[in-house]
């Protein structure tokens, strides 16, 4: 082509600034911007089609740029009929062009309504995670609990005395699969609380809620610790294999925790019988136990060799 086709960049960025920088944009005024924006958009694409249909090709694009270019148009395909259609969401909603595969999930925080990334449904089994689902789409959790109890079941050959949950979990349906496997599901019945509740009934209730804190506490340790939060990756693919390796360093780490107890255990024992409770230290206790074997010196804080 002779010359090079209108693009009406300048004139597409002076009408986005003109709406974008307003505090407070009316229905009205957004939709028409809105309009607009899409006009230059379906413009711009037309161009490129016609440079195709000319004899132009699109092999000197690399892969980032050919993908980029797809979701562009997924984009205004998605745009085009939220405006036509007068709506506000649209199936498999795109929001972000070099991530075109990130969901919006509705959460309904105070500050973070909406949140953007994987969604994880992730047991624990004696302070070991299991990574169960994970998904770029919202999901409902309570329709994997089957599965999850299963994946149990065929792991460690048989099923689990009970099963700590949230209160998404407790439906109906699960309760009575649960129910007839003989797997006691936490939390209160359904229906009409009773007026009067047994101290064994209440004291059960608040060690349930206590055990179920294990697994909120683990996702607290992968954010804080080990940068779960921090997932830098772009692709699918990556990001997901990201996720996987946070959660096996978390067992990594409480496996090591576990063998160093057992190697402290073994080795204060034969003085005294005060460690008696499997993986568990008594710092304290083995701290001064160390000081009197001579194998640390607390007023120079280093190691020093056995006398």
């Amino acid at each position: 082509m002779r010359k090079k086709p209108r693009t009406s960049r300048i004139i597409a960025r002076k009408e986005y600034l003109k709406v974008a920088k307003k505090r407070k944009v009316s229905y009205q005024e957004r939709r028409k911007a809105i309009g607009k924006q899409l006009k230059y958009l379906k413009k711009n694409l037309g161009n490129i089609e016609d440079l195709i249909q000319a004899g132009a090709s699109l092999e000197n694009l690399s892969k980032r740029q050919k993908n980029c270019l797809e979701t562009i148009k997924k984009v205004y395909e998605q745009q085009q009929s939220m405006w036509e259609n007068k709506t506000q969401s649209v199936p498999q909603r795109i929001v972000s062009l070099t991530q075109p595969h990130i969901r919006p999930i509705v959460r309904g925080k105070a500050g973070k309504p909406i949140e953007f990334g994987a969604k994880l449904s992730v047991s624990c089994v004696d302070n070991y995670v299991f990574l169960d689902k994970i998904s770029w789409e919202n999901f409902n959790e309570s329709c994997h609990l089957k599965e999850q109890v299963e994946k149990y079941k065929e792991t460690f050959g048989y099923y689990p005395e009970s099963v700590h949950v949230d209160k998404i979990y407790r439906t109906r349906e699960n309760r009575n699969w649960c129910k007839e496997r003989g797997i006691r599901i936490s939390g209160p019945k359904l229906g009409r609380p009773p007026k009067n509740v047994s101290e064994e009934e209440k004291k059960q209730a608040h060690s349930d809620e206590c055990f179920r804190n294990a697994i909120e506490g683990k996702f607290g340790q992968a954010k804080r610790r080990f940068s779960l939060n921090l997932v830098m990756t772009k692709l699918p693919e990556t990001s997901i294999t990201s996720i996987a390796i946070t959660f096996l360093v978390v067992n990594l780490s409480k496996l090591l925790r576990q063998f160093l107890s057992l190697f402290l255990s073994l080795f204060t024992n034969s003085r005294t019988g005060e460690l008696i409770r499997p993986l568990f230290i008594n710092f304290d206790y083995t701290l001064n136990n160390f000081y009197v074997l001579k194998l640390i010196d607390l007023s120079e804080n280093s190691w020093s060799k056995v006398a």
